[in-house]
């Protein structure tokens, strides 16, 4: 077996909730995230605290378990453009958390951007810059989600390198590339993926796949063979539409077929 470490982000708490008839309580969560820590994941992100009181609540209670492997990660956006990070409610309760680790999604793809935040490309670099670079010193392990990055790439390649430049520059601990949409080839993955690696060496980098064309698992592979360390999805590939990479191939392909290091040896 390798000694290469291949990171795994459980996201199955959060992502996961989002599938149509799945609804964890706070119990529920707790018994998960005990289970994900008895199989060795290295992190499991515990939901979005801003977005309702369970996830709230199992932030509260995880504190009182004494993980052997994982640690655990709070989810949520970068400021809103009309605030200052300071002043942002959605960073204020991802910190009152107090997870081991933070990680901030934020708009790669200029359409949403332009759309969705209603704001200037320019504005969103300073938003991404500022709202990591606020959280960064307060927290021992930071990620940024660079949502809709493939999309984007495609669009404006320029911008979307420019965001990840900024996640970089404010801290981030890996840059994970999302393919949201889960409508990228394997092909794309790995032609974006050589480019980012190309672009910004320093970069380290993660995958995010979602599984609308079929393809989350062979895609989340693809990124790993073209340098990204870290790896997120689910249990059973649940997640919203039509789900998330599913973990339960992916780790089995990294250590039996690729010869990568995901679990502990146990």
């Amino acid at each position: 077996m390798s000694t290469e470490k291949i990171f795994i982000y459980d996201t199955t708490l959060r992502d996961g909730t989002q599938a149509e008839d799945v609804h964890l309580s706070t119990e529920d969560k707790l018994r998960i995230a005990r289970k994900l820590d008895d199989l060795g994941v290295d992190f499991i992100e515990g939901g979005w605290p801003s977005s309702n009181p369970t996830d709230e609540q199992f932030f509260r209670e995880i504190k009182h378990y004494d993980l052997k492997t994982s640690q655990v990660v709070a989810f949520s956006s970068t400021q809103n453009p009309k605030t200052t990070p300071e002043n942002d409610e959605g960073l204020q309760k991802v910190l009152r958390a107090e997870a081991h680790g933070v990680t901030l999604f934020g708009k790669t793809w200029g359409v949403h951007v332009r759309e969705a935040l209603r704001t200037t490309l320019e504005r969103n670099l300073e938003i991404v810059h500022d709202s990591l670079a606020f959280v960064r010193p307060k927290v021992k392990h930071l990620f940024f989600d660079a949502e809709h990055f493939f999309d984007g790439f495609k669009e404006d390649r320029e911008f979307s390198l420019a965001c990840l430049r900024q996640a970089h520059q404010a801290g981030a601990d890996c840059i994970v590339l999302c393919d949201t949409n889960g409508g990228t080839m394997p092909h794309e993955i790995r032609d974006i993926c050589i480019q980012v690696s190309q672009e910004l060496p320093e970069l380290r980098l993660g995958i995010h796949a979602h599984n609308d064309s079929e393809l989350a698992v062979a895609n989340s592979l693809e990124a790993v063979r073209c340098g990204a360390r870290h790896v997120q999805g689910t249990i059973n590939e649940y997640g919203e539409l039509c789900g998330n990479a599913n973990l339960c191939s992916i780790i089995p392909n990294l250590e039996l077929k690729m010869g990568l290091t995901c679990l502990p040896s146990d």
